[in-house]
This record gives structure tokens, C-alpha cells and sequence, in this order.
């Protein structure tokens, strides 16, 4: 048997959307129906287009059962295993039909000798049964094989997970994690498909998925795990034949075929985790219910218009000033008669006042802190930075939050997308950027950086200094001492303003100091 070399490289196997396919015992140690369940799958994996794993289970039977449990014993599954004993020459036959169908290959090793076969074999997939998962000879000969690894999650604690998550990425394996509950099939109260969620806020790098161990008539726990955010399937497949009937959780080609088709469904219905734009349908379903403004009375060219002076009626037509953009300070450009319309092109509508520029900023920036789970206390500073002015605000600037400043000094910096800081420098103050959320572009002297969440960037006294984002970010800035007056900006115009022209400071957000310090 010719030896396969699996070589590392820094290209990650793609687990997304990936479809396992556990033949288990079901080939009932029969090539030729193993065969035929092989080939019915790949039909149905065919028609939905859809990428699928094909897999085996190894063990060592010789070796793997003790010797007095190797003819007669009271374990239920030695008895099952031995009687659908394959040899390795036939599982060959069945990973050449596999792949021929398509299929990527997958094998759960239970002994470590069964590790050396499945990378003779050349197989891609390495998969760690839930019973395998706190097996560490066993996890230790995997992490060796070089393979891309799947691990299920039944009957482990986070502790536990969280020791096979850090033994995988200390040793550089490609690895995906299935919620799993070994089960068999799984009781509703059982399912817990909340973990899905729960394992991928724990191992955001990692693709998290759903191994499945219901009745195969059910198809709702596939849609509730895509909600979820699984993103990786598996389930037990066989076919009925003379003599050979399924398991309560192993299903048929037709069934997979059904429980393909309920993903796709949940798919669709799931959507974009991004905030879609507004399709014209649902624009012309809300416009079709929002209010217009009317005259109460008649009201002459070049008058402010005052509140009484309108009210607020369905329909809304076509041009027309809608409720939500009433604001004070409106002038009408014409006269307009009692119980008109007014539209847009009849009035001149005031530019949102400073103290609603900055408003509508802190409503976005609290949203980006709540995003990145970021949580602040009560106490804490914050300066809205607004070199240009604050009408330029969102173009320009930065929102810092002051936690601490003695000898050492701690600043959250929030930018907004597509909002930059202009070149400056400090004097005193020497400080490192770390970015937590978000990719800001920092240029340091001439030259710039693009810094992704985790990286840091320093920056010593009187070097030159700029930043911008174009996605929105936050970033820590941890420093010495702050003074005031210490930025030294290369825009002199800058300079030359006084601090409260440039920055609005406030306690906490400033809910009620807006309103005194800006207009």
C-alpha cells in the first residue's frame, strides 16, 4: 500500500458549509451495500450542490478489545463491532468509491494505530468522536497527523473544550468543533441548541457546527442551528435492504436528501448577518403607512412655520415633508393654502444643529461599544474631537473615552466609518494603540500600517502620527501621562484654535451638559 505524505502549509481547510456523512457501522460489513448507500448519497449531494464528507470509523479490533472480550461480552457495542469487521483492503475499496463520488474523505480514529492507517489512506479529515474528546494518547497521535480535525462536543465540559481548543491551536492544527449530544437519538429537552451560540462566542476563530443524533423525520433542529450559527452538519446515514434495518437516528438517502433541503430553507429565511439595504418592496409597504405634514392653516411665503401651525396625516404624498423630518426653525419659501401639503421644494429646512450631529454620533458609537461587547461604568470622560468644527464631525475627529490618567493613562477611541484624526504629534506623551475592534490605518511617520484587532502599534514623543478607518473602530490607547495642550498638529490652522473650539468635553456622555455647552 503506497503511502500518502500530507504536507503542512499555512492554506486552513474550509469547514464552512461542509456536510458530514457517518456511515458508522451502517455498511453492516458489506462492501457492496456500503457501496450502494455511497452512491445513492452522492446523488442527493449532487442535486443540492452541496460540499460533503464521506465518513468511516477505524478501530483496531484486534488490539482495540481486550482479549477476554474478544468472543463473548457484555458491552453492547463490541458485539456490533465485531460483526461488521471490514478489513482495510475493503474500507480502501469504499474510500475509492468516496472519492470517485465526489465525496471528501473522513475517518474517526478510536486507537492511534488507527491514525497511522487513515494518513496511509490518505484521507483529508480527521474526526474526534465525543468519547475520543479527553482520550490525550489518542488526541496527541492526531495532532501529529498533520490532517485537518473535526472534535465533537458531547458530554464535555467548557473546561474540557477548552483544553482541546488550546492543545489544537498550541500545536498548529486546522481544527473545527461540533456542538454534539451523545444521545441516541436525542431527546427534545436534550437538543440544547443554544451551545451552538455559546462555543462560537467562546472560539470566534473556529467554525462551530451541529452533530446530530435525532429522529431523521425531524427536520426543525437543522433550521434552529443555522439561526444558531452552525455552519458545519453532520449526521449517521445507511439504507434499508433484506435483513438490514436502520437505527432510530441513521438516515436514508431520501431523508438527507429533505434534511438538505430544510438547511437550504433556514438559509433563506436566515439571511445576511450584515444590515441589508431596504428593498424597494418594503420602502413602498412603509411609505404607504407613514404621516405627511399639512397646513392647519394658511401660511404666507417667508414665515418661520411654528408647531400649531401644522399637523401630521396619512396619506403621504409624493415631495412631501413626512413627519420624522418636522423640525423647528422651518421657513416656507411659498404660500401655502389651508390643509396643502408641504413639500419639500416649499421650504427651507434648517441643517441639524450641532449638539444633533453629535448626538446621532453617540447613538452610532454606543451601538459599535454594545457590537464589540465592550462595557463601561458610569465613570468615565469623554471628548468629542472635532478639528473642522463640529458640522464636520463625522468626516473628522474621534470620540475619546478618558478612564484613567496618572502616571499611566488609559483612552478608549472610537472612530466612525470613514472618519479620520489629522497628523499630529505629542511633546510628553508616549502611547500604543491597541486595536480591538475594527481596522484602522495608522500612519507614523510617512509610512502606514493597517491594524486588524489584537495588533498594536507604538508611538514615541515628537513622532508624527495620523489615523482613519474605513469600517469604524475602537482601539485602547494606553500611555503615560495625558497633559492638555500636548498635541502639536501638523495642520496649523488647528493650532491655532482655542481647546474648546476643537474638542467638547462632558462627563460620561454628556446627556444633559449637551444641551448647556452645545446648540
Amino acid at each position: 500500500m503506497k503511502k500518502v505524505e500530507h504536507v503542512n502549509s499555512n492554506v486552513t481547510f474550509n469547514f464552512e458549509n461542509l456536510f458530514v456523512l457517518d456511515l458508522a457501522n451502517n455498511h453492516q460489513g458489506s462492501v457492496a451495500h456500503a457501496t450502494k448507500v455511497i452512491q445513492s448519497l452522492s446523488q442527493v449531494v449532487q442535486k443540492h450542490g452541496v460540499n460533503a464528507a464521506l465518513k468511516f470509523q477505524f478501530r483496531q479490533l484486534d488490539t482495540f478489545i481486550h482479549p477476554m472480550h474478544q468472543k463473548d461480552s457484555d458491552n453492547n457495542h463490541i458485539p456490533r463491532f465485531l460483526s461488521t469487521r471490514l478489513a482495510r483492503d475493503d474500507f480502501q475499496k469504499l474510500l475509492d468509491v468516496a472519492q470517485g463520488c465526489g465525496f471528501k474523505s473522513m475517518c474517526t480514529p478510536f486507537d492511534e494505530e488507527s491514525v497511522d492507517v487513515i494518513t496511509e489512506m490518505g484521507f483529508d479529515i480527521i474526526k474526534i468522536a465525543s468519547c475520543s474528546a479527553k482520550d490525550w494518547p489518542l488526541l496527541n497521535k492526531v495532532a501529529e497527523a498533520g490532517l485537518p480535525v473535526i472534535f465533537s462536543t458531547g458530554g464535555l465540559e467548557l473546561r474540557n473544550i477548552d483544553d482541546v481548543v488550546s492543545f489544537f491551536e498550541h500545536r498548529g492544527v486546522d481544527f473545527a468543533i461540533m456542538h454534539c449530544v451523545s444521545i441516541y437519538p436525542i431527546p427534545r429537552e436534550k437538543f440544547n441548541l443554544n451551545q451552538i451560540t455559546t462555543l462560537k462566542a467562546r472560539y470566534p476563530d473556529h467554525v462551530v457546527g451541529w452533530s446530530t443524533h435525532e429522529a431523521p423525520s425531524m427536520t426543525v433542529p437543522i433550521q434552529i442551528a443555522v439561526a444558531k450559527g452552525a455552519q458545519m452538519f453532520e449526521r449517521h446515514v445507511g439504507m434499508e435492504a433484506e435483513g438490514i434495518s436502520l437505527n432510530a437516528y441513521s438516515s436514508t438517502p431520501e431523508q438527507i436528501d429533505t434534511w438538505i433541503s430544510s438547511w437550504k430553507e433556514a438559509l433563506v429565511l436566515c439571511g445576511a448577518n450584515e444590515r441589508p439595504a431596504t428593498s424597494i418592496e418594503e420602502a413602498n409597504a412603509i411609505a404607504s403607512l407613514r404621516r405627511g405634514v399639512y397646513a392647519k392653516k394658511p401660511i404666507k411665503k417667508g414665515v418661520a412655520i411654528s408647531r400649531d401651525q401644522v399637523y401630521f396625516a396619512m396619506p403621504y404624498v409624493d415631495d412631501q415633508l413626512e413627519s420624522g423630518a418636522w423640525k423647528d426653525g422651518i421657513v416656507s419659501q411659498q404660500d401655502i393654502g389651508k390643509d396643502d401639503p408641504v413639500l419639500a421644494n416649499q421650504v427651507n429646512v434648517p441643517h441639524n444643529t450641532d449638539q444633533q450631529i453629535i448626538k446621532t454620533a453617540v447613538h452610532e458609537v454606543k451601538a459599535m461599544l454594545n457590537d464589540a461587547k465592550i462595557v463601561l461604568g458610569s465613570d468615565f470622560e469623554v471628548e468629542y474631537s472635532h478639528h473642522y468644527g463640529i458640522k464636520n464631525f463625522t468626516k473628522t475627529g474621534a470620540v475619546i473615552i478618558n478612564c484613567i490618567n496618572r502616571e499611566y493613562c488609559k483612552k478608549l477611541i472610537v472612530q466612525l466609518p470613514n472618519q479620520d484624526h489629522p497628523e499630529h504629534f505629542h511633546k510628553l506623551k508616549e502611547e500604543t494603540f491597541q486595536i480591538l475592534s475594527g481596522t484602522l490605518h495608522v500612519k507614523v511617520e510617512g509610512k502606514t500600517h493597517t491594524l486588524e484587532p489584537g495588533d498594536t502599534c507604538l508611538v514615541q514623543p515628537g513622532v508624527w502620527h495620523s489615523f482613519w478607518t474605513d469600517t469604524g473602530c475602537i482601539f485602547e490607547e494606553v500611555s503615560t501621562t495625558h497633559y492638555n495642550d500636548d498635541s502639536y498638529y501638523k495642520d496649523k490652522a488647528i493650532n491655532k484654535l482655542e481647546r474648546h473650539q476643537r474638542k467638547t468635553k462632558v462627563d460620561h456622555w454628556g446627556r444633559f451638559q449637551l444641551e448647556l455647552m452645545v446648540k
